[in-house]
């Protein structure tokens, strides 16, 4: 299939009704069509990698030919610019989160750019550093120091109050604290430790961590 053919399937598969429900999640319905995430995991599995389509899916700011762009992109060729170029475009975070999950996550270089996308102050591009974290912890095998490294960033911006920064924050400090025995034990006192501080963000992170690292299903999960 070429860009074109793509984009005439998405707008089969389009949706007014899903489109004027994407507010309701917080999502940017901007340039959207309404096309469930499925739609698109079923038309990446037929396309395959293809990087030059990606490029092109993403050059027409459609909202669902970005996200799936990011299903077709190659994460381990990717270069470092066109990702910069890509999270410059973020405006919804169900897009930063897609891209996340689906390719920068995987690159070779990814934690390193996760640290230097959260000190970056814009909204969703620290959102994203912060959603490529969580990913980590979810997916690679790095060690826990790899993560440990991480925590005074966590805190640092505990107390950044915008909603898609303090929720990937959370996300993050919740996907590290799943990991492993000794990684929950430190995640919890980090989470302590945010919210002793005299931030509203800060206290929420804190508290919605701790009940989830806490609770009966992951001690059970992780044989604490």
């Amino acid at each position: 299939m070429n860009s074109k053919e793509i984009i005439k399937e998405l707008k089969k598969n389009a949706s007014a009704e899903d489109r004027e429900g994407m507010t309701r999640f917080g999502i940017n319905p901007e340039y959207a069509l309404g096309v469930k995430i499925p739609v698109l995991r079923k038309l990446a599995k037929k396309i395959g990698t293809n990087r030059k389509l990606a490029s092109e899916l993403w050059a027409t700011r459609i909202h669902e030919a970005r996200i799936l762009a990011s299903m077709l992109e190659d994460p381990y060729n990717i270069p470092e610019k066109q990702i910069d170029s890509w999270i410059n475009d973020f405006n919804s975070w169900d897009l930063c989160d897609q891209c996340c999950m689906n390719i920068f996550h995987k690159t070779r270089f990814a934690f390193q750019k996760a640290e230097k996308l959260v000190e970056n102050d814009r909204e969703f591009t620290r959102r994203a550093g912060f959603s490529i974290i969580a990913c980590l912890a979810w997916y690679s095998k790095a060690s826990d120091k790899d993560f440990i490294k991480l925590f005074p960033l966590i805190k640092k911006y505990s107390t950044d109050d915008r909603n898609f920064v303090k929720k990937s924050v959370n996300w993050a400090l919740r996907q590290i604290g799943k990991r492993n025995r000794f990684l929950n034990k430190h995640a919890i006192e980090l989470a302590r430790e945010i919210q002793n501080i005299d931030s509203s963000s800060a206290k929420w992170i804190a508290s919605n961590a701790l009940r989830e690292l806490e609770s009966k299903e992951v001690k059970k999960k992780l044989l604490v």
